[in-house]
Formats: structure tokens, sequence, C-alpha cells
């Protein structure tokens, strides 16, 4: 009797506690969980509901609280945060998936071949676009020339971006349609002409004159190239993107695809410095969604380094009397400040040199007047002059950067700005200091989409090679969690999205993943060898491996 009394008091508890547990979606549990609150503390488990996750702690607490339709068995494995990219191209790297892929190109003979490889694929394009050359990996380094070009494509115009985007080549079909002529000058760009002929090499606006004349994208374009990088970015672990640049009539489509379900990624969108899209959303104010926000505006001061269009104080190294240049009047920068100040949009102001960063620096500070938490951006913030360093945190301006570019330009940019001007370049550490904080992203598609690239560019200073093997300028070098927090809390702060992403806390929305690797303890080797196991949006799984 005795036992059959005990059998029955254990089933009544066990009934008792099931009611009592609350129904959640899903419960991960069993994970080392990274939470990346103020505290970085660590968890086991936590629970979600409708999207969001309700709990956090131990996974005896959990799974005594809660009952799911879906459990997740970490196994022990790390689980972050899903990762944000601060400062991206999700729209142009979409489109540059179904182009000629000129990454990595180690020699002009090397782009030739993958452009003949191409179009003999693709005979019914229109145009041959392609995108990733750089001539700093070329033999002499030179810019190439479009001869062969002419000679092989006389009829079809081609056009081939360079990596950084602030550079192109033209074959003499596309300068034609464009009506480009030799020795033809334009504010804040460079056509290039030798011996009275054009080159076909064009720098910053002068992209510009080829680019409009390309033929408008199609509906179904759009879609395979948006559904297409999504896809990658999961692969990845990134559930968050900063798209850098987009029209009015981009955002719209992304708009309709995300509220028709056919794109899950979050976006937070800088719009283009273009009159349409002022018009457009200045007297309406920012726009919102669960998964779009549209709060930036997206103005350049110069061009790249490795295209010498970034404007320098002093002249190149390697370009005698040459300091590059500005893209826009000085005026505009400033009147667009005064505007933009009494609003909620951000201000993001791409700037490279250390002149072009000067410039923005001081127009910021005149316009903001102390500090504040409008969280006017500077994008890149590449190359900064000692003395300037502090007017980041006079006026709460956010540098928001890249740490795969360090690592990309690392071998040609002390030739760019000699051995003393190269120290206060990619010095994140040092930007780290002005406000506590800083946003990490990749710029893709000028750099690889991995976060990886960036976690071990920013924590040991190395490219995927392993080179240099003392690191570069390792005194500007990030800690593991630092980097941690620049690529998912510090990101969301950057765009406003702080309180709904970037760390797994009670109320945040569920994007998270699990990795076979703990980046927080990995040896260096390994960091690239570490594979997202799966991602998860808003408590939806959108990858698995």
């Amino acid at each position: 009797m005795r036992s059959s009394y005990i059998f029955y008091l254990a089933l009544t508890i066990f009934f008792i506690s099931f009611k009592a547990t609350k129904k959640v979606d899903t419960i991960v549990y069993n994970g080392k969980v990274y939470t990346v609150n103020e505290k970085f503390d660590k968890a086991q488990a936590f629970a979600i509901s409708n999207g969001k996750i309700i709990a956090v702690g131990s996974t005896d607490d959990i799974l005594k609280k809660y009952s799911a339709k879906e459990l997740i068995d970490a196994k022990g494995q790390p689980v972050y945060p899903g990762f944000i990219d601060a400062h991206a191209h999700f729209v142009n790297y979409g489109q540059s998936l179904f182009q000629v892929d000129l990454f990595g190109a180690n020699s002009w003979d090397e782009v030739i071949d993958k452009v003949k490889k191409f179009a003999a694929q693709h005979p019914n394009e229109a145009w041959i676009r392609g995108r990733g050359w750089d001539q700093n990996k070329f033999p002499g380094k030179a810019f190439p020339t479009n001869e062969i070009l002419n000679e092989l494509f006389p009829n079809k115009p081609v056009l081939l971006t360079r990596v950084d985007g602030h550079a192109a080549i033209a074959n003499q079909k596309a300068l034609d349609i464009a009506g480009v002529k030799p020795g033809q000058t334009l504010a804040g760009g460079e056509v290039e002409t030798k011996n009275g002929r054009l080159t076909g090499i064009l720098v910053d606006n002068a992209t510009g004159i080829i680019e409009s004349k390309v033929p408008e994208t199609t509906k179904e374009d759009y879609i395979k190239w948006l559904t297409t990088a999504e896809k990658n970015c999961f692969a990845v672990g990134l559930t968050t993107i900063t798209d850098c640049g987009l029209m009015y009539t981009d955002v719209e489509g992304i708009d309709r695809l995300q509220k028709e379900g056919k794109l899950n990624i979050r976006l937070y969108v800088m719009l283009s410095d273009d009159p349409a899209n002022f018009s457009h959303y200045l007297k309406s104010g920012p726009y919102k969604t669960d998964k779009l926000f549209v709060k930036g505006f997206k103005f350049y001061a110069d061009g790249a380094l490795g295209s010498r269009g970034a404007c320098l104080l002093q002249p190149y190294t390697d370009r005698p009397n040459w300091y590059g240049f500005l893209l826009s009047n000085k005026n505009h920068y400033d009147s667009m400040a005064k505007i933009l100040a009494n609003t909620d949009f951000q201000m993001c102001t791409h700037a490279i040199g250390d002149s072009g960063n000067r410039e923005i620096l001081n127009v910021y500070n005149r316009a903001l007047k102390g500090k504040n938490d409008k969280r006017w951006r500077i994008e890149h913030a590449q190359v900064i002059n000692q003395n300037d360093f502090n007017l980041f945190g006079s006026a709460s301006i956010v540098p928001s950067v890249q740490p795969t570019h360090a690592t990309s330009d690392m071998y040609w940019a002390a030739e760019r700005l000699g051995p003393e001007r190269v120290k206060g370049a990619y010095a994140y550490k040092q930007l780290l200091q002005q406000n506590g904080w800083i946003p990490l992203g990749t710029d893709f598609p000028v750099e690889d989409i991995s976060p990886f690239k960036t976690f071990l560019a920013a924590v040991v200073r190395k490219d995927a090679n392993g080179s240099p093997a003392n690191g570069f300028q390792t005194e500007n070098a990030l800690t593991r969690e630092e980097t941690l927090r620049g690529m998912t809390i510090w990101a969301a702060k950057a765009g406003f999205l702080e309180k709904e992403v970037g760390s797994i806390e009670v109320g945040k929305k569920a994007d998270f993943i699990i990795l076979d690797k703990d980046l927080m303890k990995v040896a260096e080797n390994d960091i690239l060898h570490t594979k997202v196991v799966m991602t998860y949006v808003g408590g939806k799984k959108v990858y698995s491996k």
C-alpha cells in the first residue's frame, strides 16, 4: 500500500509541476550563453515566446519554470547574440553575386580571363558588370588601362568596379554611351587621360557618369539579389545589417519583401545623400517596422585610400603634390548638418583621409555643440591626425570602423601615408577610448562578409593568411570582449537598436546563434575555422548547418 501511495504522490506532484510550467515557443538549454549584457554575464538557457526572450538563467531553472514546443539542446556549445554588421552594403552585395567576381585577382590578365569566362556564360547580358579588382595586388601596382577590354568587347559596354567602390574601369563602348571625353573634369572625381586618350579609369564621382547609363534593375533581379545575400549572411551568423546608402525606392522594395515574408534579415538603412531622399523622408521622419529601421543619411567626405581619392592634410607619400579631394562642396556638409541637427535622423559620413575626417569632425562639432545622444557617425574614420581624436569624444561622435580594412590595407598603407602618418590609421583602440564603445562592420562587398575575419582582424590584427606574424600596429588591437560587443550590442547601439537586439536579455528579440567554437577562448589559429551551427531571427530558425 505504501509503495502505491508514494507512486501516486509522485505522479500528482509531476502533474502539478507540469501544469505549473509556463508554456513558451522555444527553450535553448545546456549552452554556454554569452548574454553580452552590461556585465557580460554568462548563462546556460533562455526561453522564447512570440519571438522575444522572456527568461534567461540556468538550465535547471528554465526547464523547471517553462515547457516548450521546441527544445534546443546547445550541447555545451557557445551561444551568442546574432552578429550585427554596423557598416555594409547589403543590396550591392546581392548584386555583386550575379556579376563578374574579381575579388582576389592578382593581375590584370586574371581579371580579363574572369571577364571572358563570364561573358561566355552570360551571352545575353546587355552590360558586363564586375567588382573586386585591386591594382595594389597587381605587379607594379598601377591602374590598368582598357585596351584589351576594347578589343574583346567592341560592341558591348563593360564596367568593372574597384574593390572599394570608389573607382572603376570602363571600356570604350561604355565611355561612348555615357559621352565621356578626354580632358573631362568634374567636382569630386577624376577621368583619367594619358597621352590625350581615355584609359577607362574613373575615380569617385566620375564613376556615376557611366553608372547612370546602366539599365534599370528588374523586380525579379532585385528579389534574387536580396534573398541570395540573406542566405549567405545567415550562414555566417549575421542577423542584422546596416546598409549604408540606399535610395528610397530600394527601401520600398525591401519593406515590401519583408512584409510579404520573403526577406527575414533585419536592416538598418542609411539613405543616400540625394534630393529625392530628403524630399521623401525629412518631413515624415525616420521609418520603422519590426525588421526595418530607416534613420540615417549617408554622406561622402572623400574617396578611398587605395585609389588615392582619400583627402589628406599633406600630399600622398607615393604621389607628390597630390592630396586627394573632397567629394562635395564644404558648404554642403555644413548646411545638411544644420538641417539634420533639428531632426531625429543620424548624419553618417564616409571619411577616410585625415583631412576628410577633420573636415567632418569640425562640421559635426559646430552643429552638435557638445556632448549629446544624436549618435552621428563617421563611417571608416580611417586616417586620423593625432590632434583630432578628441573631436570624436567632444561631440559624442561615433567612429564606425571595419577591422578587416586594416589587414587588407596594411600591405600598402604606409606607401600612401608614410611611417609616421600611418600610426594614426586604423586606430581602433584609440577611437574606442573616445566614447567607451565602438561599432564594428565589414563594408561588404568591399571585404568578405565573414564576422570571424572581423574578429581575427580586431583582436590579433592579422589577415586570413596569418600575416603579419606579430600583427599590424597591435597597440590598437581590441580585446575579445570589446570585439564581441562591437559586433553585437555596440553595433546595435550605433543604430539606436540596443533596446531590441544585440544581447540575450529579457525583452529583446530572440536573434541568436550557436557556434561550434567559443570565440572568447578559441586559439588564434582556429578563429577562422569557427562554424555557425544555427541562426535564429525572432525565435525563427533561418539557418542550420
